[in-house]
Formats: C-alpha cells, structure tokens, sequence
C-alpha cells in the first residue's frame, strides 16, 4: 500500500447496531430559575483579582 491508500474491504457494507444504543435527552436536566450569591468582596477587589489574572496569562504566554 502507498501513502493514501485503504484497504476497501474496510469500507464495505458499514453497519451499526441502533438498537442497542441508549439515546440522549440534552433536556433531561434544564432548570429555570436564579441563582444568588453573597460574598464579602466588594466589586472593586473583584475587579482587581480579574486583572491580576488577566496579566498572569499574558505573562504565561
């Protein structure tokens, strides 16, 4: 075999057994509502740590 080549018979008659495959509902879990926090942070600390990690990343970069 040269470089690109396959084997055919590989490439016959593909099947898949669909029965036995469970399907997935991606809705099962979905939750409407809020969600809330309270942390003794001020926003200004907050900010603060977001830009001390945004300069660690360029730095790591």
């Amino acid at each position: 075999m040269g470089f690109g080549s396959y084997d055919e018979s590989e490439q016959q008659e593909q099947t898949t057994d669909d029965e036995d495959v469970d399907a997935v509902n991606v809705h099962e879990n979905d939750h409407e509502g809020e969600m809330s926090f309270e942390s003794d942070v001020s926003t200004d600390e907050l900010v603060s740590q977001l830009g001390s990690m945004k300069d660690d990343e360029t730095d790591d970069e």
